[in-house]
C-alpha cells in the first residue's frame, strides 16, 4: 500500500490548531483516576491563552455532553474529537518499564520526547518520562486525559502552535512497533550457533538466463483487464510457480528485482496487477481525500479473485505450444504479496475475513490517530457478506510483506491457517504499524511461520530501486534503494529458502531460514531478525493487542 499525499498547510486558524492541540496524544483514550497532580489545562496559542479543566474535558469525553464553561469551545469540541479521547493506548503494564526505557534510548523515541518537551513548556525529559511511566502502569491505559493527569503540576500549558507540527506523528500503534523491534533486535543478536553452507547463498543470482513476457488477461464475466508479467528460465518445471501481487496504489514492477531473481532459479513467477487498485485506479479516484471511500470495497473480494482467474488461465497456456508449455506450475502456488497484497495472499492462503468485527472497530474506534493502514481497512465495510471466504487450494504458501491486515482477519481466523507464512515487517512503518498489523497477527498464525523484521524498515524499504512510485512529494519518510540493500538482498535469499521447503531441496535451503542468516545480513542501521517463534519475553508485548 503506498501513499502519496501532498504537503500539509502550516498556517492554521487557532481554532484547528486548538483542536490539535486536544487531541495531542491523538489515540490515547479512557482517563486515568483523578488522583495525580494536575487539574487543569492551559492552551496556549500566541497571544491567545485558554484554562480548561480536566474534570471538564473527562466529562465531555465520558457522556458528550459541555458543561457552561466549555460552552466556548462548542465548535471544537466535537463528537469525533471525544471519539480521540476515548481512545487509549494500551500497554500492559508488566512492561512499562521496558517500554519507557526503550522510548529514551531509541533516537525516535527520544526525538518524541523531545517534541513533548517542545509542547509543554518549561517541561523536562525526566518529568516527561516519570509522567509516562506513571501513565502506562494504570489498567485501563494511556490516555491524552490520563498523560496530563500524570503530570507533576497543577497546571499543565500546553503550546498550539508547537502541537501542530508534530500531531501526526503521535500514533501509538506506530510507536509501539518501533519500540518493540528494539527489543527484539537486542534479543536476538548472535544468540545461535547455526552453521551456514559457505559454498552456497540463495541471495546470489541464480544460473539461468530470465526471460520475461507480458500477458494482458481479459476477465468478461468480471469486467476486469489484468496485465500479468511473467518471468520464467529453462530451470526444473516442477518448481513451485510464485504470483506476486502488488499494494495498494502500487503496480506489477514493484517487486521485479524479487522476480528475477526467484526466475533466475528455475521457478516461474507471474507478477500481477489489479485494474481496481493500481497507480492508474487511485490517481483517477473521486474520493482521493477519504481513505475509507478511495479504495473499491469489492477490491477485497476482486483482488483474491484476479489471481484464482489468472492462474485458471495460465493453467491453459501450460498445455499449449509455446515458450510458457510446461512451465506454469498453477497446482502449487506460493503468493507474495506486499501491504494490501499481503491480505490478498492470506485470504488465497484460507484466512476468513470477520466483516461484522471490521465494522464494529471501524463504527467504535476508529479515530484520526488510527493508521493510514487502519481507515484503508475499512473500505470494506460497506460489503453485503458477513464473511468472506476466498480460498485457493491451488495456494499452499504466502509471503506477506508490511502486510495490511489490522481487523481483517481475528484470531480464530489465522489459528487457522495451517499452511506455512512468511511475514516481512518493518519498525518504522507508519502505514501498516508492526505489532497490530504483523507481529500480533504472526503470533496468531496456526501453522509454520516465520517473522522476518527489520528494523528501521519502513513500509517501501522492499520496493524495487528502479521502481518509480510518484512525483508527488510524500509526507511519510521511507528508507529505499541503498539504505535498504541488505534487506532486499535477505529478502531474495529467505523467500527462494522458503518457497524450495516445498521441493525435495528443502533440507539444502532449511540453514538459510534461520536467525542466522538474517544476522549475515544485519548492520547496525538496520538490524534484521528472522524467528519462527515469539520469545516468551516479548509475547506479553502482543498480548491484548487483538481479539
Amino acid at each position: 500500500m503506498q501513499f502519496q499525499l501532498g504537503r500539509q498547510r502550516r498556517h492554521k486558524s487557532w481554532k484547528h490548531s486548538l483542536l490539535c492541540t486536544l487531541t495531542l496524544v491523538l489515540s490515547w483514550g479512557t482517563a486515568m483516576p483523578a488522583t495525580f497532580a494536575a487539574e487543569t489545562v492551559t492552551i496556549r496559542l500566541g497571544p491567545f491563552q485558554q484554562s480548561v479543566a480536566i474534570a471538564d474535558l473527562e466529562k465531555f469525553a465520558k457522556t458528550g455532553n459541555l458543561p457552561d464553561n466549555l460552552q466556548i469551545f462548542s465548535a471544537i469540541l466535537t463528537p469525533q474529537i471525544r471519539e480521540l479521547l476515548t481512545k487509549r493506548l494500551e500497554i500492559n503494564p508488566a512492561v512499562a518499564d521496558k517500554f519507557v526505557a526503550e522510548l529514551k534510548q531509541n533516537p525516535a523515541g527520544k526525538q518524541f520526547i523531545s517534541s513533548l518537551s517542545a509542547i509543554i513548556p518549561g517541561s523536562s525529559a525526566e518529568s516527561l518520562q516519570a509522567t509516562l511511566n506513571l501513565a502506562l502502569r494504570q489498567v485501563n491505559g494511556l490516555s491524552a486525559l490520563g498523560f496530563l493527569r500524570a503530570y507533576p503540576q497543577q497546571n499543565v500549558t500546553v503550546d498550539a502552535s508547537q502541537a501542530v507540527s508534530v500531531a501526526l506523528e503521535l500514533n501509538p500503534n506506530y510507536w509501539q512497533s518501533q519500540l518493540f523491534g528494539a527489543v527484539l533486535s537486542r534479543q536476538e543478536t548472535a544468540k545461535n550457533s547455526t552453521l551456514l553452507p559457505t559454498k552456497f547463498n540463495p541471495a546470489t543470482p541464480g544460473k539461468q538466463t530470465v526471460q520475461q513476457q507480458t500477458l494482458t488477461l481479459q476477465d468478461r464475466q468480471r469486467n476486469r483487464s489484468i496485465p500479468v508479467d511473467v518471468y520464467w528460465s529453462h530451470g526444473n518445471a516442477q518448481n513451485p510457480m510464485v504470483v506476486i501481487s502488488h499494494g495498494f496504489g502500487a503496480n506489477r514492477q514493484f517487486l521485479r528485482y524479487l522476480a528475477h531473481h526467484l526466475a533466475s532459479y528455475g521457478i516461474t513467477v507471474a507478477a500481477i496487477e489489479h485494474p481496481g487498485s493500481n497507480v492508474t485506479a487511485i490517481s483517477r479516484a473521486s474520493n482521493q481525500a477519504n481513505l475509507k471511500r478511495l479504495l473499491p470495497a469489492t477490491e477485497f473480494i476482486d483482488r483474491p479473485k484476479d489471481i484464482s482467474f489468472a492462474l485458471n488461465e495460465l493453467a491453459k497456456l501450460d498445455k499449449q505450444p509455446g515458450q510458457l508449455q510446461g512451465k506454469l506450475n498453477t497446482n502449487q502456488v506460493t503468493v507474495i504479496g506486499h501491504s494490501l497484497g499481503g491480505y490478498t495472499a492470506l485470504a488465497l492462503l484460507g484466512a476468513e475475513v470477520d466483516l461484522q468485527q471490521l465494522r464494529q472497530f471501524c463504527n467504535n474506534s476508529l479515530g484520526i490517530g488510527q493508521s493510514a493502514g487502519d481507515w484503508l481497512q475499512c473500505a470494506a465495510t460497506s460489503l453485503p457478506e458477513q464473511k468472506l471466504q476466498l480460498k485457493d487450494e491451488r495456494v499452499k504458501s504466502a509471503i506477506a510483506l508490511n502486510p495490511m491486515i489490522g481487523d481483517l482477519f481475528d484470531q480464530k481466523a489465522l489459528s487457522r491457517v495451517k499452511k506455512p507464512v512468511l511475514i516481512l515487517t518493518g519498525t518504522e512503518d507508519p502505514i501498516t504499524p508492526a505489532l497490530k498489523h504483523q507481529i500480533t497477527p504472526f503470533s496468531q498464525l496456526g501453522g509454520e511461520k516465520y517473522l522476518l523484521s527489520a528494523v528501521g524498515g519502513t513500509h517501501l524499504s522492499i520496493s524495487d530501486p528502479t521502481y518509480q512510485s510518484s512525483d508527488t512529494t510524500t509526507i511519510v519518510k521511507e528508507r529505499q534503494g541503498e539504505q535498504t540493500k541488505a534487506l532486499r538482498q535477505l529478502l531474495q535469499g529467505v523467500s527462494l529458502a522458503f518457497i524450495k521447503q516445498q521441493t525435495p531441496e528443502a533440507k539444502t535451503y532449511q540453514p538459510f531460514l534461520t536467525s542466522a542468516y538474517a544476522q549475515s545480513f544485519s548492520t547496525s542501521n538496520l538490524p534484521l531478525s528472522l524467528i519462527s517463534e515469539l520469545p516468551a519475553n516479548l509475547k506479553p508485548w502482543v498480548k491484548g493487542e487483538r481479539g
